[in-house]
């Protein structure tokens, strides 16, 4: 199954975070050339949907990694629908195959398999069922730099906010019940580095932001 990926043309759903980078990471090693990174972007909040990371911010991650950006951007009441339109558009860009860094959760592959169906397009989820500890290790051995910029206070504590991931880091979450990866929305982060950036993306903090039981670390170009 794996060969019949290398040569293929990818459009990946790029969050901003450590899983959607190494599911990118993957597709490039077994040979798939990527065309573009897709993200939803959340037109009141004016940042990308759940990682929060600005527009001029994605741009600086765009030309580090070389790879064109389309912000897709959508209301929640149209975000479905909206994705589907972008991924038609990608198919007629020439992509075969869209990208995902879900892991193990059964909803998530089934909200993304229903988008690639129905814009006609292959899904492919090269993290799929893996233990969710050693993805999150060999990220970190691959030498990616991540930040946790969300945390969801009521299964973290937002002491975490900004720590860059570590083994040093994961053992701290996983010692508070958490689970290592946050695959269940512990936490979220940002990559600003590593092996498929030519540079690190700079980047800025702003004050901590409080949404219910999320803490926020807003981040903003330097």
């Amino acid at each position: 199954m794996v060969k019949t990926f290398c040569g293929k043309k990818f459009v990946a759903s790029y969050s901003g975070g450590k899983d959607s980078i190494l599911a990118i990471y993957r597709a490039i090693k077994l040979g798939m050339e990527p065309i573009s990174l897709i993200i939803t972007y959340n037109i009141d909040m004016e940042r990308s949907w759940f990682h929060g990371v600005p527009e001029d911010l994605l741009n600086e991650v765009s030309a580090s990694l070389n790879i064109p950006i389309k912000l897709i951007k959508t209301s929640g009441k149209d975000y479905v629908a909206n994705f589907e339109k972008e991924l038609r558009a990608q198919k007629e860009n020439g992509a075969e195959i869209c990208v995902f860094g879900d892991i193990d959760i059964e909803e998530h592959l089934k909200w993304c398999t229903d988008r690639c169906d129905a814009a006609g397009m292959e899904a492919f989820f090269p993290l799929w069922q893996e233990e969710r500890k050693a993805l999150v290790d060999e990220f970190i051995e691959n030498g990616f730099t991540a930040n946790i910029i969300v945390v969801d206070t009521d299964r973290l504590s937002e002491k975490h906010l900004g720590m860059t991931l570590s083994p040093e880091t994961i053992s701290s979450i996983v010692s508070e019940g958490a689970d290592a990866c946050g695959e269940n929305g512990e936490y979220h982060t940002f990559v600003s580095d590593g092996p498929l950036f030519r540079k690190p993306v700079s980047f800025r903090y702003g004050e901590l932001v409080r949404r219910g039981q999320y803490a926020v670390l807003p981040i903003r170009k330097n």
